[in-house]
């Protein structure tokens, strides 16, 4: 458990490698933190919602209903980004401090210039999905012949003819979905918590993170996909809970993993 690995670009960092299930414990100091400041979390988590609603009404008035499933998985894209006011709780309450409204609104302001680069990193890699979902749907449907949304969810989940469509979405979506992991894991989180820091030595760190636990990561990977999922299948509704307890247990995530000498005693209090 006291194995470290350094950090190349801040000699002071290690990475913690951490026992399978120590997923679950992140998740129980979500909890904790979603709890403790509920008004807040849940009204951030309100927001994610709307912006889902936003963002299908949108699809459908742009006539492409059918990247609705894709762009909702979106959320696992940017949801690193999107959850630096969770981050911010999180960052006050494990000092012992409550954080301000303002202050968790504007927890970007810790890091302004890198937190924007890796959040405009993220969106780029959300419009590049985008994208390729849609030569995906084109390739199988062909141009102009993509069925309307009262068929779409029969021909491409129900039909035995649609299975080569899933496997190969499902893959291209995977891997892009764990390289979006594997750079994003901590990074947002060090950038709040570290002013200093810097994109690239954040994303060398999530790297290293994910490399280092590969079990653990596997499986805290799979945990936000399954919540997110939760929250999308009951129309953004779960999301109302579902994104505040992930933010606030990607806070401790990063915390449990990667250690400077300051805060070396910090993991065990998780």
């Amino acid at each position: 458990m006291n194995d470290a690995v350094s950090v190349d670009s801040r000699p002071s960092a290690a990475i913690r490698h951490v026992e399978l299930d120590r997923p679950w414990r992140w998740l129980a100091a979500g909890w904790r933190d979603l709890v403790a400041a509920p008004a807040t979390s849940l009204g951030f988590g309100v927001v994610f919602a709307l912006a889902g609603y936003l963002i299908t009404l949108g699809l459908f008035a742009a006539g492409v209903p059918y990247l609705t499933l894709p762009m909702t998985a979106g959320f696992l894209i940017i949801g690193p980004f999107a959850a630096t006011g969770f981050y911010e709780i999180s960052r006050q309450r494990q000092a012992g401090r409550r954080a301000p409204l303002g202050q968790v609104f504007g927890a970007w302001r810790r890091n302004p210039s890198q937190i924007a680069l890796m959040g405009v990193a993220l969106l780029l890699i959300l419009i590049f999905w985008a994208r390729v979902a849609a030569m995906i749907f084109m390739l199988y449907y062909g141009i102009g012949n993509v069925p309307s949304i009262d068929k779409l969810l029969v021909e491409t989940f129900l039909q035995p003819s649609s299975i080569p469509f899933l496997i190969f979405g499902t893959a291209v979506g995977a891997v892009l979905a764990a390289f979006t992991f594997s750079i994003s894991a901590v990074s947002i989180p060090m950038l709040v918590d570290k002013p200093e820091a810097n994109v690239m030595e954040a994303i060398a760190t999530s790297v290293r993170a994910v490399l280092a636990n590969r079990k653990a990561m596997a499986l805290w990977g799979l945990l936000v996909v399954v919540f997110t999922a939760a929250g999308l299948v009951t129309l953004y509704l779960g999301l109302v809970v579902a994104l505040p307890l992930i933010g606030h247990a990607t806070w401790h995530a990063y915390k449990d993993l990667v250690q400077y000498p300051e805060a070396a005693a910090e993991a065990a209090a998780i």
